[in-house]
């Protein structure tokens, strides 16, 4: 079965959330040194950016899940549990243009999957294959 490296699932997945809570640090740190009246602005703004960044973080995390492909099956990983599924109930994979993602549709669930493809297949930014071949792809990626 192949899936992207666990380093680069969490880097992806907690990117976010570690950018944002260092710009609240930045901001933090801004405000507490020196004269209030300079850094105020530049405090608020870092705060602002890293409430940003935090928020994309709760909106991104709970659709970025590890996958595994293989030969006859899919396996969504999520924390301590991971969920089997065939290919037939795959209902489509797409990549995500510019972020090297793919979006997984499986039938039953109204949820979509993003999951990060395994090191040997590279993005084309905007010029992807349709979905059959996408998946006729992966599946010759795999044997």
């Amino acid at each position: 079965m192949k899936e992207a490296s666990p380093v680069k699932f969490y880097f992806a997945k907690y990117f976010f959330l570690a950018f944002g809570l260092l710009q609240w640090l930045c901001g933090m740190l801004l405000f507490l040194q020196g004269d209030a009246e300079k850094n105020g602005k530049a405090s608020l703004l870092f705060f602002a950016i890293g409430l940003t960044f935090v928020a994309l973080y709760f909106l991104i995390a709970a659709k970025l899940k590890r996958v595994a492909i293989g030969k006859k099956r899919i396996v969504v990983m999520d924390n301590n549990k991971s969920e089997h599924y065939e290919w037939p109930e795959v209902k489509y994979i797409k990549m995500v243009p510019y972020f090297n993602l793919c979006k997984l549709k499986l039938r039953g669930r109204k949820d979509r999957i993003y999951f990060l493809p395994d090191q040997t297949f590279e993005p084309l930014f905007g010029l992807f294959p349709g979905e059959p071949e996408l998946v006729d792809g992966l599946r010759k990626k795999v044997k």
